[in-house]
């Protein structure tokens, strides 16, 4: 009698468990929907397809077309809910979700990829005068004799 309802308590308790986490993965799936993480995958494969046409200009379209149609980009969704699973429980992933439906969680997303763009290019330009600084600092000090 006991075994029995110790097997059903277990039976119950892993119910709840793949019941919490299958919602939860809901949750976070939602949430990369609402972030654009969602069309990620897309995103990436449209620009991979795009540099390999440019490197192999003979590629006929159909070939490229029969590849999209095989692959998944929402496949990355799939690969990252367990990276969002493990860092946020589902209170910060029902928060979040919440935060990204207001105005200004609307406009982050809107406005994310633009900002991360012009980042890159100003870092990109900070880290040039960083380095002709450092190469102008060695040369003036004799740790370089010739340009490089």
């Amino acid at each position: 009698m006991k075994t029995s309802f110790l097997t059903l308590l277990f039976v119950a308790l892993i119910s709840i468990t793949s019941a919490q986490t299958t919602t939860k993965k809901q949750h976070i799936k939602r949430l990369l929907e609402l972030t654009g993480a969602g069309q990620l995958g897309q995103q990436m494969f449209t620009a991979t397809i795009a540099s390999y046409k440019q490197a192999i200009p003979a590629v006929p379209d159909e070939f490229w077309e029969g590849l999209q149609k095989e692959m998944k980009p929402e496949a990355l969704v799939d690969l990252i809910i367990p990276i969002y699973d493990k860092y946020y429980t589902e209170a910060e992933i029902l928060e979040l979700t919440a935060f990204y439906q207001t105005t200004v969680g609307k406009k982050i997303v809107a406005v994310s990829q633009m900002i991360m763009q012009e980042s890159m290019s100003v870092g990109q330009s900070w880290g040039q005068e960083i380095g002709a600084k450092v190469y102008s600092d060695l040369k003036a000090k004799g740790y370089v004799k010739d340009d490089l």
